[in-house]
């Protein structure tokens, strides 16, 4: 654990009280939708005032110094920390500064140690970017610019994948296509003729069916002059 640092570091000199310090109120003019479990206030951060120096307000003044450590601890490690005696905080509790090792270990702890119980009191966890060095700044805004770079090749890696697996599906599709209608061309004949076969066999199982019964009709020849004979009366033909 870090050993506290006492008051002749230039970065730790006499806080000032500062707007970003006060702990803002609850906003209800968020819509139902976008409402969580718990009602909370709404700030945006960039990186500049994000930082690794975080100042705990409402720690109960009954020596728990060692296990405030502790807590902040669980979330990244912990290079310096120092109380704030000559900061104006509220009766019988107190004041005190911390610094992580990397800016996500400050960022975890203040999301989860903000407004939690702690000893009977409630915390309020800032950062408070004015106790950085030039140093301190140019690291974190290089970080930063890496960060961004990395995101952004990371999505165009993405987006070309994406665009290389649509297009291989529609080919192999099309591709698939040609070959089914190719392969169903051929197998259309063969197919009619198993069909007949099948009809054949399917009807020489049966006795056939004997023709329907016609109408008898007698037809007179005619002659060699093409005149038919016809009977008389009297029965002679003429």
């Amino acid at each position: 654990m870090a050993a506290p640092v006492g008051n002749s570091s230039g970065c730790w000199g006499v806080p000032e009280v500062y707007k970003h310090h006060e702990q803002r109120k609850v906003c209800i003019s968020r819509p139902k939708y976008r409402e969580g479990r718990k009602a909370k206030a709404v700030k945006v951060y960039t990186i500049n005032l994000e930082s690794r120096y975080l100042m705990v307000q409402g720690v109960p003044a009954i020596g728990v110094m060692t296990e405030l450590i502790q807590l902040c601890a669980l979330y990244g490690v912990v290079e310096e920390y120092r109380p704030l005696d000559e900061y104006p905080a509220e009766e019988f509790t107190e004041v005190y500064l911390v610094k992580f090792q990397k800016l996500t270990s400050a960022r975890a702890a203040k999301r989860h140690m903000d407004e939690k119980s702690f000893y009977g009191g409630v915390l309020h966890v800032c950062y408070v970017p004015e106790y950085e060095t030039v140093e301190d700044t140019r690291l974190k805004l290089q970080d930063r610019r890496r960060y961004v770079i990395r995101a952004a090749q990371n999505k165009v890696r993405e987006r070309e994948q994406k665009e290389a697996e649509t297009k291989e599906p529609t080919t192999s599709n099309t591709a698939t296509t040609s070959e089914d209608i190719i392969s169903r061309h051929d197998q259309m004949p063969k197919n009619d003729n198993t069909a007949e076969t099948a009809n054949i066999s399917h009807y020489s199982g049966f006795p056939l069916l004997p023709l329907p019964p016609q109408e008898s009709r007698c037809y007179r020849h005619k002659n060699q002059h093409g005149i038919i004979p016809t009977e008389g009366q009297n029965g002679d033909i003429a």
